[in-house]
Protein backbone atom coordinates (compact mmCIF):
# COMPACT_ATOMS: atom_id res chain seq x y z
CA UNK A 1 0.00 0.00 0.00
CA UNK A 2 1.25 3.32 -1.10
CA UNK A 3 1.32 6.28 1.65
CA UNK A 4 0.78 10.10 -0.21
CA UNK A 5 0.91 13.17 1.09
CA UNK A 6 -2.29 15.04 0.29
CA UNK A 7 -1.65 17.98 -2.37
CA UNK A 8 -1.23 20.69 0.61
CA UNK A 9 0.71 19.08 2.75
CA UNK A 10 3.16 18.34 -0.77
CA UNK A 11 3.20 22.27 -1.52
CA UNK A 12 4.06 22.64 2.24
CA UNK A 13 7.23 19.88 1.92
CA UNK A 14 7.97 21.03 -1.25
CA UNK A 15 8.50 25.00 0.13
CA UNK A 16 10.21 23.54 2.93
CA UNK A 17 12.64 21.70 0.89
CA UNK A 18 13.14 24.70 -1.37
CA UNK A 19 13.63 26.91 1.72
CA UNK A 20 16.21 24.67 2.91
CA UNK A 21 18.07 24.47 -0.49
CA UNK A 22 18.17 28.27 -0.41
CA UNK A 23 19.15 28.94 3.28
CA UNK A 24 22.03 26.05 2.81
CA UNK A 25 23.25 27.53 -0.01
CA UNK A 26 23.30 31.31 2.01
CA UNK A 27 25.30 29.53 4.32
CA UNK A 28 27.67 28.05 1.99
CA UNK A 29 28.38 31.40 0.44
CA UNK A 30 29.00 32.88 4.02
CA UNK A 31 31.33 30.32 4.73
CA UNK A 32 32.77 30.67 1.60
CA UNK A 33 33.09 34.59 1.77
CA UNK A 34 34.75 34.14 5.36
CA UNK A 35 36.91 31.17 4.26
CA UNK A 36 38.30 33.90 1.47
CA UNK A 37 38.31 36.72 3.97
CA UNK A 38 40.36 34.53 6.13
CA UNK A 39 42.89 33.49 3.13
CA UNK A 40 43.11 37.12 2.59
CA UNK A 41 44.41 38.18 6.05
CA UNK A 42 47.74 38.55 6.31
CA UNK A 43 49.19 35.96 8.66
CA UNK A 44 52.40 36.73 10.86
CA UNK A 45 55.44 34.37 9.81
CA UNK A 46 57.28 32.00 12.20
CA UNK A 47 60.46 34.00 11.24
CA UNK A 48 60.21 37.30 11.53
CA UNK A 49 58.43 36.83 14.83
CA UNK A 50 61.06 34.79 15.57
CA UNK A 51 63.45 37.32 14.82
CA UNK A 52 61.76 40.20 16.19
CA UNK A 53 61.56 38.84 19.88
CA UNK A 54 65.01 37.94 19.50
CA UNK A 55 65.45 42.00 19.04
CA UNK A 56 63.79 42.87 21.65
CA UNK A 57 65.98 41.09 23.90
CA UNK A 58 69.35 42.38 22.51
CA UNK A 59 67.99 45.39 22.94
CA UNK A 60 67.00 44.89 26.47
CA UNK A 61 70.55 43.37 26.73
CA UNK A 62 71.82 46.81 25.73
CA UNK A 63 70.54 48.23 28.44
CA UNK A 64 71.28 45.43 31.53
CA UNK A 65 73.90 44.93 31.62
CA UNK A 66 75.53 46.55 28.68
CA UNK A 67 74.66 50.34 29.26
CA UNK A 68 74.66 49.76 32.83
CA UNK A 69 78.27 48.13 32.86
CA UNK A 70 79.80 50.68 30.28
CA UNK A 71 78.66 53.56 32.10
CA UNK A 72 79.63 52.24 35.50
CA UNK A 73 83.30 51.57 34.85
CA UNK A 74 83.41 54.97 33.70
CA UNK A 75 82.44 56.64 37.21
CA UNK A 76 84.13 56.69 40.21
CA UNK A 77 84.06 53.64 42.27
CA UNK A 78 82.28 55.26 44.96
CA UNK A 79 79.51 55.82 42.16
CA UNK A 80 79.23 52.33 40.59
CA UNK A 81 76.28 50.74 42.59
CA UNK A 82 74.39 54.21 41.77
CA UNK A 83 75.24 54.51 37.83
CA UNK A 84 73.85 50.11 38.05
CA UNK A 85 70.90 51.05 39.78
CA UNK A 86 69.65 53.97 38.02
CA UNK A 87 70.00 52.29 34.20
CA UNK A 88 68.34 49.22 36.06
CA UNK A 89 65.46 51.06 37.81
CA UNK A 90 64.96 53.40 34.71
CA UNK A 91 63.83 50.13 32.24
CA UNK A 92 61.42 48.78 35.39
CA UNK A 93 59.97 52.28 35.56
CA UNK A 94 60.05 52.94 31.91
CA UNK A 95 58.77 49.55 30.74
CA UNK A 96 55.48 49.80 33.39
CA UNK A 97 54.48 53.07 32.22
CA UNK A 98 55.06 51.95 28.28
CA UNK A 99 52.29 49.38 28.46
CA UNK A 100 49.29 51.55 30.69
CA UNK A 101 49.84 54.52 28.44
CA UNK A 102 53.21 54.77 26.81
CA UNK A 103 52.38 52.66 23.58
CA UNK A 104 49.09 53.97 23.08
CA UNK A 105 50.61 57.77 23.15
CA UNK A 106 53.41 56.71 20.76
CA UNK A 107 51.94 54.34 17.98
CA UNK A 108 48.05 55.55 17.86
CA UNK A 109 46.11 57.38 15.69
CA UNK A 110 45.98 60.64 18.21
CA UNK A 111 43.35 64.09 17.76
CA UNK A 112 42.46 66.05 14.92
CA UNK A 113 42.30 69.71 16.81
CA UNK A 114 45.08 72.46 15.61
CA UNK A 115 48.39 73.20 16.46
CA UNK A 116 48.31 76.92 16.15
CA UNK A 117 52.24 77.02 16.51
CA UNK A 118 53.34 74.55 13.28
CA UNK A 119 50.15 74.58 11.72
CA UNK A 120 49.31 70.57 12.55
CA UNK A 121 46.89 68.47 14.06
CA UNK A 122 47.45 66.86 17.67
CA UNK A 123 47.52 63.51 15.72
CA UNK A 124 51.54 64.75 14.01
CA UNK A 125 52.80 64.41 17.81
CA UNK A 126 50.63 62.79 19.99
CA UNK A 127 48.62 59.02 19.72
CA UNK A 128 44.90 58.80 21.12
CA UNK A 129 44.19 56.36 23.92
CA UNK A 130 42.78 53.39 21.84
CA UNK A 131 45.67 51.10 23.98
CA UNK A 132 45.46 52.13 27.28
CA UNK A 133 46.73 49.41 29.65
CA UNK A 134 46.77 47.40 26.44
CA UNK A 135 43.21 47.45 25.65
CA UNK A 136 41.87 45.64 22.76
CA UNK A 137 45.60 43.93 22.40
CA UNK A 138 45.62 39.83 22.41
CA UNK A 139 47.80 37.52 21.08
CA UNK A 140 46.01 37.62 17.38
CA UNK A 141 46.19 41.07 17.31
CA UNK A 142 48.93 41.94 13.97
CA UNK A 143 50.39 45.61 13.12
CA UNK A 144 52.03 45.70 9.85
CA UNK A 145 55.77 46.26 8.73
CA UNK A 146 56.89 48.07 6.09
CA UNK A 147 55.94 45.33 3.59
CA UNK A 148 52.61 44.99 1.93
CA UNK A 149 50.69 42.28 3.04
CA UNK A 150 52.92 41.53 5.79
CA UNK A 151 52.05 41.57 9.56
CA UNK A 152 53.88 40.63 12.66
CA UNK A 153 52.16 40.25 16.32
CA UNK A 154 51.33 43.52 18.16
CA UNK A 155 52.78 42.60 21.25
CA UNK A 156 56.15 41.72 19.36
CA UNK A 157 56.00 45.28 18.15
CA UNK A 158 54.97 46.48 21.93
CA UNK A 159 58.04 44.65 23.13
CA UNK A 160 60.50 45.52 20.43
CA UNK A 161 59.55 49.54 21.01
CA UNK A 162 59.28 48.80 24.55
CA UNK A 163 63.06 48.27 24.98
CA UNK A 164 64.05 51.79 23.17
CA UNK A 165 61.51 53.82 25.45
CA UNK A 166 63.59 51.92 28.33
CA UNK A 167 67.09 52.69 26.81
CA UNK A 168 66.66 56.06 26.09
CA UNK A 169 65.97 57.92 29.27
CA UNK A 170 68.81 55.58 30.74
CA UNK A 171 71.05 56.94 28.25
CA UNK A 172 70.99 60.70 29.59
CA UNK A 173 72.33 59.97 33.10
CA UNK A 174 75.64 59.89 31.80
CA UNK A 175 75.80 63.70 31.53
CA UNK A 176 75.02 64.13 35.43
CA UNK A 177 76.08 60.95 36.81
CA UNK A 178 77.88 61.33 40.33
CA UNK A 179 75.84 63.97 41.63
CA UNK A 180 71.62 62.99 41.26
CA UNK A 181 69.18 62.37 43.74
CA UNK A 182 67.81 59.05 42.81
CA UNK A 183 64.18 59.73 43.68
CA UNK A 184 64.49 63.19 41.36
CA UNK A 185 66.14 60.86 38.58
CA UNK A 186 62.98 58.88 39.27
CA UNK A 187 60.21 61.53 38.88
CA UNK A 188 61.88 63.29 35.89
CA UNK A 189 62.43 60.00 33.75
CA UNK A 190 58.56 59.75 34.12
CA UNK A 191 57.97 63.13 33.10
CA UNK A 192 60.42 63.13 30.49
CA UNK A 193 59.29 60.10 28.66
CA UNK A 194 55.54 61.13 28.55
CA UNK A 195 56.10 64.71 27.41
CA UNK A 196 59.19 64.24 25.25
CA UNK A 197 59.96 60.95 24.09
CA UNK A 198 56.69 59.69 23.44
CA UNK A 199 55.41 62.59 21.08
CA UNK A 200 58.90 62.73 19.79
CA UNK A 201 58.68 58.24 18.82
CA UNK A 202 54.91 59.27 17.45
CA UNK A 203 56.82 62.50 15.76
CA UNK A 204 59.05 60.14 13.87
CA UNK A 205 57.71 56.59 13.53
CA UNK A 206 53.66 56.79 13.65
CA UNK A 207 51.82 56.63 10.24
CA UNK A 208 49.12 54.51 8.71
CA UNK A 209 50.91 51.82 6.84
CA UNK A 210 51.85 50.43 3.40
CA UNK A 211 48.74 48.66 3.23
CA UNK A 212 46.52 51.38 3.95
CA UNK A 213 48.22 53.37 1.79
CA UNK A 214 48.11 50.75 -1.10
CA UNK A 215 44.55 50.56 -0.37
CA UNK A 216 43.46 53.88 -1.27
CA UNK A 217 45.66 54.07 -4.22
CA UNK A 218 43.95 51.48 -5.57
CA UNK A 219 40.54 53.07 -4.87
CA UNK A 220 42.41 55.81 -6.36
CA UNK A 221 43.39 54.31 -9.59
CA UNK A 222 39.73 52.23 -10.06
CA UNK A 223 37.49 55.67 -9.79
CA UNK A 224 36.17 56.42 -13.03
CA UNK A 225 34.10 60.09 -12.55
CA UNK A 226 35.71 63.24 -11.52
CA UNK A 227 33.58 63.15 -8.54
CA UNK A 228 34.65 59.65 -7.34
CA UNK A 229 38.31 60.38 -8.58
CA UNK A 230 38.42 63.69 -6.09
CA UNK A 231 36.50 61.46 -3.31
CA UNK A 232 39.21 59.24 -3.61
CA UNK A 233 42.26 61.25 -4.05
CA UNK A 234 40.97 63.29 -0.51
CA UNK A 235 41.14 59.88 0.94
CA UNK A 236 44.30 59.41 -0.07
CA UNK A 237 45.84 61.98 1.19
CA UNK A 238 44.44 61.52 4.34
CA UNK A 239 45.57 58.36 4.90
CA UNK A 240 49.01 59.70 4.06
CA UNK A 241 48.67 62.86 6.62
CA UNK A 242 47.77 60.18 9.25
CA UNK A 243 51.54 60.46 10.43
CA UNK A 244 53.84 61.66 13.18
CA UNK A 245 55.20 65.39 11.99
CA UNK A 246 58.60 64.58 11.10
CA UNK A 247 56.92 61.50 9.16
CA UNK A 248 55.42 63.82 6.92
CA UNK A 249 58.11 65.97 6.53
CA UNK A 250 59.75 63.23 4.63
CA UNK A 251 62.74 63.21 7.66
CA UNK A 252 64.19 59.79 7.46
CA UNK A 253 65.42 57.54 10.67
CA UNK A 254 65.47 54.14 10.66
CA UNK A 255 66.06 53.20 13.98
CA UNK A 256 66.49 56.13 16.19
CA UNK A 257 68.95 58.59 15.33
CA UNK A 258 66.58 61.44 16.42
CA UNK A 259 64.47 59.81 18.25
CA UNK A 260 66.88 57.94 20.59
CA UNK A 261 70.16 59.31 20.59
CA UNK A 262 69.80 63.37 19.17
CA UNK A 263 66.76 63.69 21.61
CA UNK A 264 68.78 61.71 24.67
CA UNK A 265 72.35 63.83 24.00
CA UNK A 266 70.41 67.01 24.13
CA UNK A 267 68.59 65.84 27.20
CA UNK A 268 71.67 64.87 28.92
CA UNK A 269 73.87 68.37 28.32
CA UNK A 270 71.01 70.65 29.33
CA UNK A 271 70.71 68.69 32.56
CA UNK A 272 74.20 68.77 33.11
CA UNK A 273 74.34 72.58 32.79
CA UNK A 274 71.06 72.74 34.88
CA UNK A 275 72.70 70.46 37.71
CA UNK A 276 76.22 72.26 37.75
CA UNK A 277 79.74 70.79 37.64
CA UNK A 278 81.01 67.87 39.82
CA UNK A 279 82.68 68.97 42.63
CA UNK A 280 86.18 69.71 41.85
CA UNK A 281 85.80 69.19 38.37
CA UNK A 282 88.16 69.19 36.35
CA UNK A 283 90.74 68.64 38.44
CA UNK A 284 89.93 66.71 41.13
CA UNK A 285 88.07 64.15 39.53
CA UNK A 286 89.84 60.91 38.74
CA UNK A 287 89.97 58.66 35.83
CA UNK A 288 87.23 55.54 35.33
CA UNK A 289 87.37 53.35 38.00
CA UNK A 290 86.98 50.12 35.66
CA UNK A 291 87.98 50.98 31.90
CA UNK A 292 88.11 47.00 31.70
CA UNK A 293 84.44 46.98 33.02
CA UNK A 294 83.35 49.71 30.31
CA UNK A 295 84.61 47.43 27.57
CA UNK A 296 82.82 44.49 28.89
CA UNK A 297 79.71 47.31 28.72
CA UNK A 298 80.51 47.97 25.23
CA UNK A 299 81.06 45.13 23.30
CA UNK A 300 77.51 44.42 24.98
CA UNK A 301 76.26 47.34 23.44
CA UNK A 302 77.73 46.49 19.85
CA UNK A 303 76.00 42.95 19.53
CA UNK A 304 72.70 43.99 21.34
CA UNK A 305 72.64 46.88 18.47
CA UNK A 306 72.27 44.47 16.22
CA UNK A 307 69.05 44.18 17.17
CA UNK A 308 68.33 47.80 17.77
CA UNK A 309 68.98 48.52 14.19
CA UNK A 310 68.81 45.07 12.07
CA UNK A 311 65.28 44.67 14.35
CA UNK A 312 64.17 48.12 13.25
CA UNK A 313 63.01 46.28 9.84
CA UNK A 314 60.59 45.16 11.64
CA UNK A 315 60.99 41.64 9.26
CA UNK A 316 63.40 39.44 8.66
CA UNK A 317 64.76 40.10 4.91
CA UNK A 318 67.09 41.30 2.94
CA UNK A 319 66.73 45.09 4.38
CA UNK A 320 67.42 43.03 7.75
CA UNK A 321 70.70 41.78 6.66
CA UNK A 322 71.68 45.53 4.86
CA UNK A 323 71.29 47.11 8.68
CA UNK A 324 73.04 44.30 10.46
CA UNK A 325 76.07 44.47 7.77
CA UNK A 326 75.87 48.46 8.00
CA UNK A 327 75.42 48.42 11.87
CA UNK A 328 79.17 46.34 11.61
CA UNK A 329 81.23 47.95 9.64
CA UNK A 330 80.69 51.54 10.70
CA UNK A 331 81.17 50.74 13.90
CA UNK A 332 84.47 48.99 13.06
CA UNK A 333 85.18 51.82 11.28
CA UNK A 334 84.79 54.19 14.05
CA UNK A 335 86.39 52.41 16.59
CA UNK A 336 89.52 52.53 13.66
CA UNK A 337 89.14 56.15 13.56
CA UNK A 338 89.14 57.31 16.89
CA UNK A 339 91.84 54.81 18.00
CA UNK A 340 94.12 56.68 14.98
CA UNK A 341 93.23 60.27 16.27
CA UNK A 342 93.69 59.88 19.46
CA UNK A 343 97.45 58.11 18.40
CA UNK A 344 97.92 60.83 16.18
CA UNK A 345 96.93 63.39 18.91
CA UNK A 346 98.38 62.38 22.34
CA UNK A 347 101.04 59.55 21.06
CA UNK A 348 98.96 56.30 22.52
CA UNK A 349 95.49 55.14 21.58
CA UNK A 350 93.65 54.33 24.41
CA UNK A 351 91.32 51.72 25.64
CA UNK A 352 88.78 54.21 26.63
CA UNK A 353 89.11 55.79 22.79
CA UNK A 354 88.76 52.57 21.11
CA UNK A 355 85.47 52.12 22.86
CA UNK A 356 84.07 55.37 22.86
CA UNK A 357 84.61 55.49 18.89
CA UNK A 358 82.53 52.00 18.60
CA UNK A 359 79.60 53.56 20.73
CA UNK A 360 80.00 56.79 18.18
CA UNK A 361 79.81 54.34 15.47
CA UNK A 362 76.66 52.92 16.84
CA UNK A 363 75.00 56.07 17.05
CA UNK A 364 75.91 57.47 14.15
CA UNK A 365 75.03 54.35 11.97
CA UNK A 366 71.21 53.89 13.41
CA UNK A 367 69.17 56.15 11.53
CA UNK A 368 71.30 55.33 8.25
CA UNK A 369 71.72 51.49 9.00
CA UNK A 370 68.77 50.34 6.54
CA UNK A 371 69.09 53.16 3.82
CA UNK A 372 72.78 53.17 3.52
CA UNK A 373 74.91 50.83 1.55
CA UNK A 374 77.95 48.96 3.20
CA UNK A 375 80.77 51.46 1.78
CA UNK A 376 79.05 54.43 2.60
CA UNK A 377 78.38 52.89 6.40
CA UNK A 378 82.40 52.46 6.58
CA UNK A 379 82.77 56.19 5.27
CA UNK A 380 80.36 57.43 7.62
CA UNK A 381 82.16 55.48 10.61
CA UNK A 382 85.37 56.93 10.02
CA UNK A 383 84.34 60.42 9.76
CA UNK A 384 82.08 60.35 12.99
CA UNK A 385 84.76 58.29 15.01
CA UNK A 386 87.08 61.58 14.32
CA UNK A 387 84.46 64.27 15.20
CA UNK A 388 83.09 62.78 17.69
CA UNK A 389 86.60 62.58 19.34
CA UNK A 390 86.99 66.49 18.74
CA UNK A 391 83.95 67.39 20.92
CA UNK A 392 84.76 65.27 23.54
CA UNK A 393 88.32 66.26 23.75
CA UNK A 394 88.56 69.79 22.76
CA UNK A 395 84.81 71.35 22.52
CA UNK A 396 84.11 70.14 26.19
CA UNK A 397 87.23 71.96 27.70
CA UNK A 398 86.38 74.91 25.42
CA UNK A 399 83.06 75.56 26.89
CA UNK A 400 83.91 74.12 30.42
CA UNK A 401 80.87 71.81 30.68
CA UNK A 402 80.72 68.76 32.95
CA UNK A 403 79.37 66.32 30.55
CA UNK A 404 80.54 63.54 32.36
CA UNK A 405 80.47 60.44 30.35
CA UNK A 406 80.28 62.28 27.39
CA UNK A 407 76.52 61.72 26.48
CA UNK A 408 76.58 64.65 24.19
CA UNK A 409 79.87 64.15 22.42
CA UNK A 410 79.30 60.77 21.29
CA UNK A 411 75.14 60.19 21.77
CA UNK A 412 73.90 64.02 20.42
CA UNK A 413 77.29 64.48 17.88
CA UNK A 414 77.39 61.45 16.46
CA UNK A 415 73.26 61.37 16.18
CA UNK A 416 73.44 64.73 14.24
CA UNK A 417 76.16 63.33 11.92
CA UNK A 418 74.38 60.42 11.19
CA UNK A 419 70.72 61.93 10.92
CA UNK A 420 72.23 64.20 8.43
CA UNK A 421 74.40 61.81 6.64
CA UNK A 422 71.30 59.42 5.86
CA UNK A 423 69.98 61.72 3.84
CA UNK A 424 73.26 61.73 1.69
CA UNK A 425 73.86 57.88 2.03
CA UNK A 426 70.60 57.18 1.13
CA UNK A 427 71.43 57.52 -2.46
CA UNK A 428 71.26 55.22 -5.11
CA UNK A 429 74.70 56.03 -6.73
CA UNK A 430 76.33 55.97 -3.33
CA UNK A 431 74.81 52.66 -2.69
CA UNK A 432 71.94 53.46 -0.95
CA UNK A 433 68.51 52.03 -1.13
CA UNK A 434 67.08 55.22 -2.33
CA UNK A 435 63.24 56.53 -1.48
CA UNK A 436 60.23 54.31 -1.97
CA UNK A 437 56.95 55.19 -2.74
CA UNK A 438 53.64 52.98 -1.77
CA UNK A 439 51.23 54.65 -4.07
CA UNK A 440 52.78 54.67 -7.24
CA UNK A 441 52.29 50.97 -7.73
CA UNK A 442 49.47 50.55 -5.27
CA UNK A 443 50.40 47.22 -3.49
CA UNK A 444 54.52 47.39 -3.54
CA UNK A 445 57.36 49.74 -3.11
CA UNK A 446 58.31 51.73 -5.84
CA UNK A 447 60.98 53.54 -6.24
CA UNK A 448 60.09 57.41 -5.75
CA UNK A 449 62.16 60.49 -6.78
CA UNK A 450 65.48 61.20 -4.98
CA UNK A 451 67.21 64.51 -4.73
CA UNK A 452 69.41 64.49 -2.40
CA UNK A 453 69.30 68.62 -1.39
CA UNK A 454 66.22 68.26 -0.64
CA UNK A 455 66.60 65.02 1.84
CA UNK A 456 69.41 67.15 3.75
CA UNK A 457 67.52 69.93 3.87
CA UNK A 458 64.51 67.62 5.62
CA UNK A 459 67.17 65.92 7.72
CA UNK A 460 68.49 69.14 8.83
CA UNK A 461 64.71 70.22 9.66
CA UNK A 462 64.35 66.84 11.69
CA UNK A 463 67.49 67.69 13.53
CA UNK A 464 66.62 71.48 14.51
CA UNK A 465 63.61 70.31 15.59
CA UNK A 466 64.46 67.53 18.07
CA UNK A 467 67.21 69.67 19.51
CA UNK A 468 64.78 72.48 20.39
CA UNK A 469 61.66 70.47 21.29
CA UNK A 470 63.98 68.23 23.33
CA UNK A 471 66.23 71.22 24.61
CA UNK A 472 63.81 73.64 25.72
CA UNK A 473 61.11 70.58 27.14
CA UNK A 474 64.11 68.79 28.81
CA UNK A 475 65.14 72.16 30.64
CA UNK A 476 61.53 73.14 32.25
CA UNK A 477 61.42 69.50 33.04
CA UNK A 478 64.70 69.79 34.79
CA UNK A 479 63.57 73.54 36.32
CA UNK A 480 60.24 72.14 37.56
CA UNK A 481 62.04 68.73 39.45
CA UNK A 482 64.32 70.88 41.03
CA UNK A 483 61.90 73.51 41.98
CA UNK A 484 59.69 70.62 43.72
CA UNK A 485 62.41 68.26 45.11
CA UNK A 486 66.15 69.32 44.25
CA UNK A 487 68.13 67.43 41.58
CA UNK A 488 71.13 67.52 43.16
CA UNK A 489 72.67 65.69 46.33
CA UNK A 490 74.23 67.37 49.00
CA UNK A 491 77.91 68.43 49.17
CA UNK A 492 78.64 65.49 51.57
CA UNK A 493 76.66 62.57 49.57
CA UNK A 494 78.70 63.66 46.61
CA UNK A 495 82.25 63.70 48.14
CA UNK A 496 81.22 60.65 50.18
CA UNK A 497 80.09 58.55 47.04
CA UNK A 498 76.19 57.88 45.80
CA UNK A 499 76.78 54.47 46.60
CA UNK A 500 76.68 54.74 50.07
CA UNK A 501 74.69 58.00 50.51
CA UNK A 502 71.62 56.99 48.02
CA UNK A 503 71.78 53.13 48.14
CA UNK A 504 73.48 52.19 51.77
CA UNK A 505 75.77 49.62 50.01
CA UNK A 506 79.59 49.48 47.86
CA UNK A 507 79.98 48.31 44.16
CA UNK A 508 83.25 46.31 45.94
CA UNK A 509 83.69 45.28 49.94
CA UNK A 510 87.49 44.14 49.58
Amino acid sequence: MKFAFPPPLRAVGLGLLLAGAAAGAALAQDAALAKDAVAAAPVPQKGDVAWMLTSAALVLFMSVPGLALFYGGLVRSKNMVSVLSQVFAIVALVAVIWVVYGYSFAFTEGGSGAVPVLGANWNAFVGGFDRLFLKGVDANSTVGTFSNGVVIPELVFIAFQMTFACITPALIIGSFAERIKFSSLLVFTFLWVTLIYFPMAHAVWYWAGPDAVAEAAKALAAATTEAAKAEAQAHLDAVNANAGYLFQLGALDFAGGTVVHINAGIAGLVGALVIGKRIGFPREVGPPHSVTMSMIGAAILWVGWFGFNAGSALEATGATALAFVNTFVATAAATLSWAFVEWAVRGKPSLLGIISGAVAGLVAITPAAGFAGPMGSVVLGFVVGAICFFFVDYVKKWFGYDDSLDVFGVHCVGGIVGAIATGVLVAPSLGGVGLVDYSLVPGTAAPAEYVMSAQVLKQFKAVAFTLIFSGVGSFILYKLVDLVFGLRVSKEAEMEGLDITSHGERAYNM
